[in-house]
């Protein structure tokens, strides 16, 4: 077969483009000497082609002849110098960092590790396509409606009425059945758990486990072919039925760090490319990596060439699925100088201005695995945040810890303490109660201690600080009473987070009581573990969530951007008297009542966080006179989900428990 005409092409775009008469090749590499292409036809290297042109840092090459289905991937030359950062090999297959579609997943094998010979035959190859129209114009609507962490894979694994073929994949996620349960909970937005190629850990295959999670990414701007085995346009599909049911789409990126590991691990794409410029290595030993991530290696995303690959693959999200906006993990990264955090660092700035971006959602979780990475409420003013400080106080408040109603309070009012000094809208206050990271919602009131023994990291994995609680006895019990407690527990908890100034996250089967058995680090178990179980979800308690849905779209208070006013909310005490400064510091204050004044009309919360029952004084409401009134209407109690009725005088509160009335 005669060999493509190649000529000199353009340094851009980066990447791998199907141009009418061809192929453009451009690789970006400061420290290479020569890059190749190299086309397979099914595990055969049939071309290897020697890019021409060089300008700059760009490698560049025009090859006619070649088109959309190409296989193909890189090799590139130059110094094997790991004691100055360079770990060129000419044997290893590189995956495209700019490239759209791989043909299979990535997989660890020992011929990917450095001298373990050559990888062409194992390395998963880059498929040529065409660009896409791009989607219609979206804005993020930042309205207090609630998101939905999901993860693609274990969603739909086990759904009864979704297809087997297209379970744990877009295509299963596109599927009415599982569009319908998304539009009937009432969540405004899914949060996908990162989609992106992903690799196992090099500990996980000895153990016989598989990454359940994503965050371990080789490439940013392609799709796993796990999860989307038809590439973009798989996920394209989904994007589409999500937002014909009204669901906005936010996609779980890692931009931090890559999958490549600390340098005993594989060399799959940046390593070989460009490792002393695409990562930061350690100043006193750059064949040692800066780990400023907890996952042996750290982007640095601060140069022109870290800016230009996150940019490139956030755009691709964009332009190829119609995604809404982005969650990025460990946020504190990507505003990393040299000198440390900085809000106006070039990629935050960047993503500020570009055009694609800024009218999407922005989130960041605020924090690395740096001692000065915790950046709570420091990110760009249109950023949302996930607010880790919510989830922890209203824990230590429903689990009675002493000193908490302060806390409870103002993450009730939006956390206005964090966003208001920055005139910061309260809706970016990401509230939990619970993510994929740490219990799940059923797991925080029946476990005490984490469970993480299937991992086999001996207990080591996972965070300690859960501020969980087990009623008395660990995991599992057939106990009525205790079971139906720890329920009541889940109710009151969930109302909270529906009934808060924010945006709401739920994580997802926290609707349904799913459990991982007391594990808080499920990263690892791609299995029943972690998937979501449709035939044996609480029912009872998916209903509730669905109503608790409908109550905020209704609850103005809670749906509301601005901070709290005197004018909005009076405090009382449960004998109806004004909270005073020194009666938000009691420790073992457990009861609150708040008065607010609220569109459509004055409504009534109580919270009650002692185990005994209680008795709180109702005030009369705005516009009544006792005792031609009827007072207040419960709405909800989370003790008695069926409880309904005019109240007055005194309301009877039970134990642990939190109630919404309205004025009748």
């Amino acid at each position: 077969m005669a060999s493509p005409r190649v000529t000199e092409g353009r340094p851009e775009p980066l990447g791998v483009r199907a141009e009418a008469a061809g192929l453009n090749v451009a690789v970006f590499s400061a420290h290479a000497e020569a890059v190749f292409f190299c086309r397979f036809e099914g595990e055969r290297e049939v071309e290897r082609i020697r890019l021409p042109a060089r300008s700059g840092d760009v490698f560049h090459g025009h090859i006619a002849g070649l088109g959309p289905g190409t296989r193909y991937g890189l090799r590139v030359a130059g110094p094997a110098d790991p004691a100055r950062g360079h770990r060129f090999e000419t044997d290893k297959l590189l995956a495209d960092p700019f490239a759209s579609r791989f043909d299979r997943p990535f997989r660890l094998h020992p011929a990917l590790l450095a001298g373990g010979g050559d990888s062409g035959a194992i390395l998963p190859k880059a498929i040529v396509e065409d660009d896409p129209p791009p989607p219609p114009a979206r804005c993020f609507a930042w309205d207090g409606g609630a998101i939905y962490e999901l993860n693609v894979g274990a969603f739909t694994r086990r759904h009864p009425d979704i297809p087997a073929p297209l379970r744990g994949s877009f295509a299963g996620l596109a599927h009415p059945a599982a569009i319908a349960y998304l539009r009937r909970l009432g969540v405004a937005s899914v949060e996908l758990m990162p989609p992106t190629p992903r690799i196992e850990a090099p500990h996980l295959p000895p153990l016989g486990l598989s990454d359940a999670w994503g965050y371990n990414p080789v490439t940013f701007a392609a799709p796993d072919p796990r999860l989307a085995p038809g590439g973009f346009a798989d996920i394209r599909t989904a994007v589409d039925a999500l937002h014909a049911a009204g669901i906005a789409v936010l996609v779980d990126i890692v931009l931090n760090h890559t999958g490549e590991y600390d340098e005993t691990g594989p060399v799959l794409s940046l390593r070989g490319i460009d490792n002393a410029t695409y990562y930061r290595l350690d100043p006193a030993d750059p064949s040692r990596y800066q780990d400023d991530t907890g996952c042996r290696n750290t982007l640095a995303l601060d140069r022109p060439a870290g800016v230009r690959l996150a940019m490139d693959s956030l755009r691709a999200w964009v332009l190829r699925a119609g995604v809404d906006g982005f969650r990025f993990d460990l946020a504190t990264v990507l505003g990393r100088r040299a000198t440390g955090f900085d809000p106006s660092a070039p990629l935050l700035a960047a993503i500020e201005q570009d055009p694609w971006l800024r009218a999407r959602a922005r989130i960041a979780e605020p924090w690395d695995a740096t001692p000065e990475g915790y950046r709570l409420g420091a990110f760009p003013p249109d950023w949302g945040e996930w607010n880790d400080r919510y989830r922890d106080n209203l824990r230590r408040f429903w689990r009675g810890d002493p000193g908490q109603l302060g806390a409870f309070a103002t993450a009730l009012c939006g956390s206005a303490d964090l966003l208001a000094p920055r005139h910061r809208a309260l809706t970016r206050s990401v509230n939990f109660i619970a993510a994929h990271d740490g219990f799940t919602l059923a797991d925080l009131v029946s476990y005490a201690d984490k469970h993480n023994e299937a991992n086999g990291e001996a207990g080591r994995d996972g965070t300690h600080a859960n501020w969980s609680w087990n009623h008395g006895v660990e995991g599992p019990a057939e106990d009525p009473a205790l079971r139906s407690a720890r329920a009541s527990d889940q109710r009151a908890l969930l109302a909270s987070l529906m009934l808060s100034r924010g945006t709401p996250l739920l994580a997802m089967g926290d609707e349904c009581g799913r459990s991982q058995g007391g594990n808080n680090n499920a990263y690892a178990q791609d299995n029943a573990l972690s998937w979501f179980d449709w035939t044996g979800m609480d029912r009872a308690l998916l209903r509730f969530t669905r109503r608790l849905l409908r109550l905020r779209a209704a609850c103005g208070f809670a749906r509301a951007a601005s901070p709290v006013r005197d004018e909005d909310v009076a405090w009382l005490t449960a004998e109806g008297n004004p909270m005073t400064a020194a009666l938000w510091h009691e420790p073992e204050r457990r009861t609150l009542v708040a008065v607010f004044a609220a569109t459509p009309g004055p409504a009534l919360l109580v919270v009650h966080a002692g185990s005994a029952p209680a008795s709180v004084r109702l005030p009369t409401p705005p516009g009544q006179t006792q005792p031609m009134g009827r007072g207040w209407r419960v709405v909800l109690d989370t003790a008695a989900p069926g409880r309904r009725g005019y109240q007055s005088g005194w309301l009877d509160v039970a134990g642990r428990s939190l109630l919404l009335l309205i004025a009748a």
